[in-house]
């Protein structure tokens, strides 16, 4: 069997993955241990929250599935920062965990020149230094022009709960061992990181009746700039509790046999959501924690605790939960783990997500460093594209820092690597008042379109948006109020447009003043951000130009960064390490300040003078 593309794994970094690659015309096999676990949650069932909601957005601009997918099985969605700027609101979609697989795996399966196939790949077969195919268990081999590792946490990965260990990936899934070895000999840079997951409890046996309950918007919000609520299942409440005193005087009592305090795991968990144990160690003062008790599904019997992530032993496990208000009868139907499994430095791949030693090697998801499934499926859709780009000779799709958090994201693997699952905030973008959920299409459909990743009918959504934005501007511009009708002193007449700029006033209150038929919401919401925020945009537009001054002014591969006079030796130590190509690669480094470029400049221009 010969074919253009494989990608190995079925989480959300294969999918997009393999999805994006087939609509631009490829022929993609995917293969993973189970195609019944296609697209499945492998920890909280739920899709977005702050800053990874702009990358589902970003995904779906570009026509990929997750926030398709979310909508489908979306049982509680909920806008978070409601109340705070654009650029910082995030949509989140609790989800159905069934209905959220069945609706990959639908969509992966319509697609016509994408099979899917149940196999364990045990080795990358190459041909000086480029990637040519897999092998499998069965010791058949398949060949490809590109193959994109996908692999999740299931690199060697093993499973603690106390002092039990297990080899997996998650709970119920084998390890990918021998390809883990196997990776191991191509020497690409890798290490251990570790990640974990909460026990999950008997819906019946909760008291929700001590409970806050949380539910969801309304009216709803959508993942997809495609979809309406309509598309929506039934919904569902959320609920909070809290951690206690008692519940720590439990994990603490607990704490030696802990897989993470005893030494048995030598991975590095996500920072900022960290296990329980981690939680009461490194928050000492802080006498609870909040807990968001999320379902897993309309006719789930589970629900999942997000907040109490543990590997402890299952009877501290079972004391900790029975010290929490509402789960003192709790049952706990799955034990709480950690997982520890083999990543790569990124910083070894091209802004492709080719692998810099391998050639037709892309890795995209968890392999590389991350932690979350927004930012595993972006990844997945940039090593898609580009695999197909470069099989046609084109040339690739890298998207830059001010225009996607995608290239926030990228940029960041590549250039600062990661000791530690990098997720995905709102805080990574220099320019994220440019970068917001609601704009995604604008910046990023065009591109869509132009690589034929989207079709026709989704195009015509597109335009007919972009179209009433500037119908309803201009209209907006031609009618003019008195400022007073807002509170205040009684004005000259103003544009409704010159008026909406002050913070208080809201579209929809004008909307409805002139008698004017409200248009869509993201009409609406462009339309409020662009001119309530001009100042700012157009700020953060002249900075991206002066920036862009740089972009092209490269370094030399010479350069001994040491030798640089008033440089400081962090700085130097900084440089030497990353070994930027550009002085824009430079800027981004942290720690990298202003005075420290400027220096770095005037060494460049004083080194390229010499030499004439």
């Amino acid at each position: 069997m010969n074919v253009d593309i494989i990608v190995i794994g079925g989480g959300h970094a294969g999918c997009e993955a393999a999805y994006a690659s087939a609509r631009m015309g490829k022929n993609v096999l995917l293969i993973t241990h189970d195609e019944k676990t296609i697209g499945r949650m492998s920890c909280n069932p739920a899709i977005g929250g702050l800053g990874k909601s702009h990358l589902v957005r970003e995904i779906d601009a570009m026509g990929g599935l997750m926030g398709y997918c979310a909508d489908k099985a979306g049982i509680h969605l909920k806008v978070l920062n409601a109340s705070k700027g654009p650029a910082v609101r995030a949509t989140r979609s609790q989800s159905d965990r069934m209905l959220y697989s069945n609706s990959v795996q639908s969509v992966i399966n319509s697609e016509r020149l994408l099979t899917t196939l149940s196999a364990e790949v045990v080795d990358i077969e190459t041909s000086e230094n480029s990637a040519i195919g897999v092998k499998l268990e069965n010791k058949e081999i398949i060949k490809a022009k590109k193959v994109i590792l996908t692999a999740g946490t299931f690199l060697n990965g093993k499973l603690f709960t106390g002092e039990e260990e297990e080899d997996g990936g998650r709970k119920k899934s084998k390890s990918s061992k021998i390809l883990a070895n196997s990776l191991r000999s191509l020497k690409l840079g890798d290490a251990r990181l570790k990640t974990g997951t909460p026990p999950r409890i008997l819906t019946s046996s909760i008291d929700f009746s001590v409970l806050e309950i949380q539910p969801g918007d309304t009216p709803r919000p959508c993942m997809s700039f495609i979809n309406t609520p309509k598309i929506h299942p039934k919904q569902m409440n959320c609920f909070i509790t809290r951690t206690n005193s008692k519940t720590h005087e439990i994990i603490r009592s607990g704490l030696d046999r802990s897989p993470m305090f005893s030494g048995r795991i030598d991975g590095i968990g996500p920072r900022y959501c960290p296990s329980i144990e981690d939680k009461i160690h490194r928050f000492a003062d802080k006498e609870s924690h909040q807990i968001f008790i999320e379902p897993e599904g309309l006719s789930s019997k589970e629900v999942y605790p997000n907040g109490i992530s543990t590997s402890m032993p299952k009877d501290i496990q079972e004391k900790m939960v029975k010290s929490i208000r509402g789960f003192e009868n709790a049952v706990i139907s799955q034990y709480g783990y950690a997982v520890e499994y083999d990543f790569f430095d990124p910083r070894n791949l091209y802004a492709t997500l080719e692998t810099k030693k391998i050639k037709n090697l892309y890795f995209a998801g968890q392999i590389n460093g991350t932690t979350g499934y927004e930012e595993a499926a972006a990844q997945g859709l940039v090593a898609g594209i580009n695999a197909v780009l470069d099989i046609d000779e084109k040339e690739p799709w890298i998207e830059s820092r001010a225009n996607s958090y995608i290239g926030v994201l990228i940029d960041d693997l590549i250039t600062l690597g990661t000791k530690e699952p990098y997720r995905m905030f709102t805080s990574r973008a220099e320019h994220r008042l440019l970068l917001r959920e609601d704009n995604a299409d604008q910046r990023l459909t065009p591109y869509a379109k132009s690589l034929g990743l989207i079709e026709e009918k989704r195009w015509q959504i597109f335009q007919k948006k972009m179209d009433s934005i500037k119908t309803e501007t201009s209209n907006l511009k031609n009618i003019s109020m008195d400022p007073s009708a807002f509170g205040g002193k009684k004005k000259t007449r103003q544009s409704v447009l010159e008026i909406l700029k002050r913070p208080e006033i809201k579209l929809q209150e004008i909307y409805e003043m002139i008698n004017r038929p409200l248009p869509d919401q993201g009409v609406l919401l462009e339309i409020e951000t662009s001119k309530k925020y001009a100042g700012y945009i157009e700020r953060q537009n002249k900075e991206i130009k002066k920036i862009k001054k740089y972009e092209n002014a490269k370094i030399p591969n010479n350069i001994i960064f040491g030798e640089i006079s008033g440089l400081s030796n962090e700085a130097k130590q900084k440089l030497s390490k990353v070994l930027p190509k550009t002085i824009a690669h430079a800027q981004r480094i942290p720690g990298i300040t202003p005075a420290a470029i400027s220096l770095l400049l005037v060494h460049i221009k004083k080194e390229e003078s010499l030499r004439k």
